[in-house]
């Protein structure tokens, strides 16, 4: 029986067939299950990503409602996040269980909660400017990029280990202490009109300085000189 990637086939060398010449017959490819290839680990990420929607929902109710509380709410999700996100990897290496789904569950409810959910919540606060947006669009872009870089080199970094020994950039969940300096805002009553800075006008729109902390999160995430140690 020999494997190749899309499907399995095995060699007859019965001495029937013509001309001397092996029967090779084809065998279907095998039948991936998703809920088969679960594991404990997989269910915790997808806590990860349950908590970045909701802070996605938490944060559009506040554009609706107003209410800090719902702010607030939007923010804590992070941590929440974060838990999910720490504890997953360490029950997939407790139970030996690390698989290439794990990985892709975890890098796609990596940029739900510290890409997409805090860039969300930033526009709730007030980076709604037009070079806000283009700041933010950055952002995100960056996270994308950077999962997909570690996706494609976890191997060659963990060399040989069950974990990687360092990080290219910072690591996407780092973006959680972003989602704290606009809880502080919050707290200070530093939303909107009253971010901290105040705003420019550059050309056809705005730009607010905070926007500048993701632009660099953002660039220090994709940076390929930055090592980060793994504890």
């Amino acid at each position: 029986m020999m494997k190749t990637g899309r499907a399995s086939f095995s060699v007859d060398h019965a001495p029937g067939s013509r001309l001397g010449f092996p029967t090779v017959t084809v065998l279907p490819p095998k039948h991936f299950s998703m809920l088969r290839e679960f594991h404990l680990a997989d269910v915790l990420t997808l806590g990860n990503a349950a908590c970045g929607l909701a802070g996605l929902f938490f944060a559009m109710q506040y554009m609706s409602s107003g209410s800090l509380a719902h702010f607030f709410a939007a923010a804590a999700f992070s941590p929440t996040a974060l838990l999910f996100d720490w504890f997953d990897g360490r029950v997939a290496r407790w139970r030996h269980q690390q698989s290439v789904l794990g990985r892709e569950l975890d890098s796609l409810a990596d940029i739900i909660s510290f890409g997409v959910a805090p860039a969300a919540l930033a526009f709730a606060a007030g980076l709604r400017g037009w070079w806000d947006w283009i700041a933010l669009t950055y952002f995100v872009c960056c996270g994308v990029s950077r999962l997909a870089r570690y996706n494609v080199t976890a191997e060659r970094l963990s060399a040989g280990h069950d974990k990687v020994a360092y990080f290219e950039g910072t690591p996407i969940p780092t973006t959680a202490l972003l989602t704290g300096v606009l809880v502080w805002a919050a707290w200070q009553d530093r939303l909107g009109e009253h971010l901290y800075g105040g705003a420019w006008t550059i050309g056809p729109g705005d730009l607010h300085p905070l926007s500048l902390l993701f632009v660099l999160s953002g660039t220090l995430m994709i940076s390929k000189t930055l090592h980060i140690r793994k504890l």
